[in-house]
């Protein structure tokens, strides 16, 4: 793709998109059933979008992952973290 384009995205979001391409990398062969992993994850995910996730939102992701089998992917994080 472009390099242009991925500027305008880390203009428009201010996110490194270096950042994301790591995190998608180190998540091709995550165990999504290890909580441990799992919140390493949501650490991350929340440091690179610069949001904060509560111990409280964190064990309501995990406990959506972990016991209810939700897939894990961004716009299920996002959804979650933006309804506090």
């Amino acid at each position: 793709m472009d390099n242009g384009f991925f500027k305008n995205i880390e203009k428009k979001t201010g996110v490194n998109m270096k950042d994301i391409f790591d995190l998608a990398n180190s998540l091709q062969n995550a165990n999504f059933k290890d909580e441990k992993t799992v919140r390493n994850v949501i650490r991350r995910v929340s440091q690179i979008a610069n949001k904060p996730v509560s111990k409280e939102m964190e064990e309501q992701i995990v406990k959506s992952i972990i016991n209810d089998g939700k897939q894990l992917d961004f716009n299920t994080i996002a959804k979650m973290m933006n309804k506090k």
